[in-house]
């Protein structure tokens, strides 16, 4: 990796010390040392271990369930065990057109995937648990599986859910602007268009550590503890309790220990984790559970797979007057709570605009139930989608005018003097200046790559573009507006120095890779002056920090670090009060400095003003409340969200031999706003490059016509490796928000939304001279070698 350059100082001039410091993450040491513990680490006397009955079905009728003679019959417990002590899940969204159906914790009467949970096996052991369950014979008479959702929603077979008149999760359609008028207007007009059918196929999240659950009633307490590799611990606490009228929430404790990766995968409340709280109560014994790589392909929540018909009408300098866009999108069998089946679709065609200044606009967004696993997020949750078809637009639209892609993007982008900019589908852009970002990724291109050995005999290179606009942080009135009924409006942080000066910080968000202990320990130093190693940040413990939604959709640093810095505030504010009362100072006339706050004669340190709120109270005035411990809520005034936005750009060698695409180097120009870490934001971004590359090139879960799926280990599920990695530079700017704390945006999804539009771009103009149509991804050589075999045909090799 190389940071190539900053365009400009990547805080803002208000920030100072320790916002916008590469501190390398304080976590860093004990991972790599070893130190981390896992669910899989949590070791609890007399645990059982759980496995799990999963269909070999897609889509069946479950006639019975036989147990091999060999299993005890109380190992074995299916739905009918938990009849009327829990109830399924049923996700909702308030939005016209929602069809939701309840999704069973363990299948009854119907399987409808591969992989759905239709009975669990209890035992001593793990292996044993798993040696019983093999012999757990499911009756399932087979049904006639869905499996492709075009051809669903073009041709309407037998609904999956009885309660359901159909197999659509939901279709949202608008026309925005002239649109109509535009197209019927456009020969005259003297607009020319372009129509593309693109594609992407079925990911998975694929993080190191999969999902887990152990769950035991404390003795001390009579509670249920429960531990979970969540990324939202307060929210699957409220979830589960739902779940199980018998359990009161109060009497549910979700712990989080360390987490390896999520990704979205696990910010969904998930069947797993309510059977094995329920199962804990009902046998008063501790119970675990730890996926395997084999459930994590089938019965973890999937992503992507759109089915995109595009358009757009353009005149002949490439300002582009009108967009139509189509989404279908597979949402598996059920919708996952809380993001439903219908969350990829509706988030691409609301984001597919993208940077640009486009006001005529028709889309439909499509979801459709079929016999896979359910959708869910997973980083970048439908942008990439939608970033796909905007750039796969733009550069068809250069191509069809012989202009340059990077000219026809600068002539359509928002600008400057345009900020803030609320976009066709009612987007509040905050700040930004896409213009700079463009000409910053042209020249770093120009000056660097341009001049690179040229490929080998046989092989072609091409360079492609693809841009970003990623909202984050987003409030009340955005999820409102979404129909979430969990409106993540708000994040809390509580602050307690103690009387040694040192600063504990409890928050609600759930780092699990995003370095939140070194970033909100920045934050908190920035307000406070205290040194970075007398901070410490905790997490992931629903008694022990207050009430958070978690860290999803890149919202932490904006919410998270906001409610942090509110807290510190006040507790600086109490501290100054405090310290006034000793002093004889007036609070604004003291001076913070190096965790001292000085008067005209005499100081007293942050850990003397602590002691007295605690342990020496002549000291404190009446009107002050004993005790440095400050919780503040953090809701922004703006409640929109803030934008970050950021250019890629490919560079790709093509073997016409074989097909194969090597990426040889790649650039991020990004501007998430104020950095408060670049060594952490820089982290971010190479990871989501890497997982886009992934997308672009290699991923895809498979299923054949019965709706097995074909793809269940690493060995057909490839996923990119250092080794498959390009040079990655980075280019910073900042252009702060002026609706956060700092100036912050989120950014944790970006890096990994455009490369594959962006890869596809660079292929697409490495294979431009023999025609070679690049609309699906991954990019495979075998369907690069068919359109090359195909032009040659044609005579154009």
């Amino acid at each position: 990796m190389q940071v190539e350059e900053q365009a400009r100082p990547v805080a803002s001039a208000a920030a100072q010390a320790w916002i916008g410091r590469p501190v390398p993450r304080r976590e860093d040491a004990r991972h790599l040392a070893g130190g981390a513990a896992f669910v899989a680490d949590v070791s609890i006397a007399g645990c059982l271990e759980v496995a799990f009955v999963r269909s070999p079905v897609a889509h069946g009728i479950l006639r019975g369930i036989k147990v091999g003679e060999e299993v005890p019959a109380n190992a074995v417990w299916d739905a009918r065990h938990f009849e009327g002590k829990t109830v399924p899940v049923f996700a909702a969204l308030l939005r016209d057109g929602f069809n939701g159906a309840p999704y069973p914790l363990l299948a009854t009467g119907k399987v409808r995937f591969v992989g759905e949970p239709v009975a669990l096996v209890v035992a001593a052991t793990r292996a044993q648990a798993e040696q019983w369950a093999e012999q757990v014979v499911l009756d399932i008479e087979p049904l006639p599986a869905v499996v492709d959702a075009r051809s669903e929603w073009e041709h309407p077979s037998v609904p999956l859910h009885e309660s359901l008149s159909a197999n659509l999760v939901m279709r949202s359609a608008r026309t925005i602007g002239e649109f109509d008028q535009v197209v019927a207007e456009a020969e005259t007009r003297g607009l020319r268009s372009v129509q593309r059918r693109l594609r992407m196929d079925r990911v998975l999240a694929s993080p190191l550590e999969g999902r887990g659950c152990v769950a035991y009633r404390d003795k001390a307490t009579g509670a249920m503890h429960v531990h979970l590799s969540t990324q939202r611990p307060h929210l699957v606490r409220t979830f589960i309790a739902e779940q199980i009228p018998a359990l009161r929430e109060s009497d549910l404790r979700v712990m989080v220990p360390d987490v390896g990766g999520g990704f979205g995968s696990k910010s969904n409340l998930y069947p797993e984790e309510v059977l094995l709280t329920a199962l804990a109560m009902e046998l008063e014994r501790p119970v675990r559970w730890i996926e395997d790589r084999y459930e994590h392909f089938v019965a973890s929540n999937h992503s992507r797979q759109h089915d995109q018909e595009v358009a757009a009408w353009f005149d002949d300098s490439g300002r582009i007057h009108a967009v139509d866009a189509t989404f279908i999108v597979d949402a598996g069998a059920y919708c996952a709570k809380t993001s439903t089946g219908a969350i990829e679709a509706n988030m691409a065609a609301n984001v597919m605009l993208g940077p640009y200044h486009v006001r005529n606009y028709r889309y439909q967004s499509i979801s459709i139930y079929t016999n896979k696993s359910p959708v869910g997020p997973y980083r970048g949750v439908g942008r990439p989608g939608g970033c796909f078809a905007m750039e796969r637009l733009i550069d068809e639209i250069a191509h069809a005018l012989g202009m340059d892609p990077v000219d026809v993007r600068r002539r359509n982008l928002v600008s400057p003097e345009q900020m803030p900019y609320v976009t066709a589908t009612g987007l509040n852009y905050d700040s930004g200046n896409y213009r700079e970002a463009v000409d910053a990724a042209a020249e770093h291109v120009a000056r660097l790559w341009k001049d690179l050995p040229p490929p080998a005999p046989g092989k072609c290179v091409g360079i492609g573009y693809a841009m970003l606009v990623e909202q984050a942080g987003h409030g009340t009135e955005e999820w409102f507006r979404r129909g979430s009924p969990t409106v993540y409006g708000h994040e809390a942080a509580r602050v307690t120095l103690n009387n040694d000066g040192t600063l504990e910080i409890d928050v609600g968000t759930l780092a699990h890779g995003q370095g939140h202990a070194t970033s909100y320990a920045q934050i908190a130093a920035q307000v406070t002056t205290l040194p970075l190693a007398d901070i410490r940040v905790r997490q992931g413990d629903t008694a022990a920090t207050p009430y958070g939604m978690g860290t999803v959709a890149s919202r932490s640093i904006v919410m998270g670090g906001g409610a942090v810095a509110e807290a510190c505030r006040r507790l600086v504010d109490k501290a100054r009060r405090i310290a006034a009362a000793n002093l004889g100072d007036a609070p604004d006339a003291l001076r913070l400095e190096g965790a001292v706050l000085h008067g005209a004669a005499e100081s007293l340190s942050l850990a003397e003003v602590s002691r007295i709120s605690t342990v020496q109270l002549h000291k404190l005035p009446k009107d002050i409340e004993p005790g440095m411990s400050i919780q503040a809520f953090y809701r922004p005034q703006v409640e929109t969200g803030t934008f970050s936005y950021a250019v890629h750009a490919a560079r790709v060698e093509v073997d016409r031999a074989t097909g194969f695409v090597k990426p040889t180097h790649y650039l991020v120009v990004e501007d998430c706003g104020t950095v408060v870490n670049p060594l952490i934001a820089d982290g971010q971004v190479l990871g989501g490059v890497a997982q886009g590359i992934g997308q672009a090139l290699y991923e895809s879960m498979q299923y054949n016509e019965d709706g097995q799926p074909l793809t269940v280990t690493f060995g057909d599920y490839p996923l990119p490796s250092a080794m498959e990695m390009p040079p990655i530079a980075i280019v910073h700017l900042c252009t702060p928000s002026p609706f956060s704390a700092f100036g912050v945006k989120g950014m944790g999804e970006g890096g990994s939304v455009p490369p594959p539009a962006a890869i596809a771009n660079a292929v697409r103009q490495a294979l431009l001279p023999w025609g070679v149509a690049v609309d699906h991804t991954p990019i495979t050589p075998d369907e690069l070698l068919d359109g090359l075999m195909a032009a040659g045909a044609e005579g154009r090799a």
